[in-house]
């Protein structure tokens, strides 16, 4: 476990399910402690109902989440060289963020976290799937930050 970083940026494929589902919990977890984003390679989709359902449940909203690319953060403000850590949730991610950084001393770290889309048959088996996705993304930040100071 290492000490909670100031700022940390979460990025997948689409920012519309891993990563959105890292930044609610991450925010939820260590309030403003911790300056928190995320993004996608792409922001091609809205946020994924079954991710908004399956944080809804652990009291993480993701209402509002707005999808985002890693261009469209840099368009509203936000530059890579602000933050302390890029943690990507995805293999293209990864590879997209340590092209990006590559010029900066980022620390960029891949968290392999199951994609949940698109699996299972019906409603109920596929809100299983969320539910893993989400609590790996859960157990993986308690276990690089610590336990949450809020909950």
């Amino acid at each position: 476990m290492a000490s909670l970083p100031h700022s940390v940026l979460f990025c997948c494929d689409h920012n519309a399910t891993r990563s959105p589902m890292a930044e609610g919990m991450m925010k939820k977890f260590y309030g403003r402690e911790v300056y928190v984003q995320s993004v996608g390679v792409k922001a091609d989709l809205d946020t994924d109902g079954f991710a908004i359902a399956v944080c809804a449940e652990i009291g993480v909203d993701l209402e509002r989440h707005q999808a985002r690319s890693f261009h469209e953060l840099r368009e509203m403000g936000d530059d890579l060289s602000g933050f302390d850590l890029i943690v990507a949730l995805s293999p293209a991610s990864y590879h997209q963020a340590l092209d990006l950084t590559r010029f900066y001393h980022i620390e960029v770290e891949h968290w392999m976290i199951m994609d949940p889309t698109g699996l299972g048959e019906g409603r109920e088996v596929r809100l299983g799937y969320y539910r893993q996705t989400r609590d790996q993304i859960r157990d993986h930040i308690i276990e690089r930050f610590g336990p949450p100071h809020s909950a």
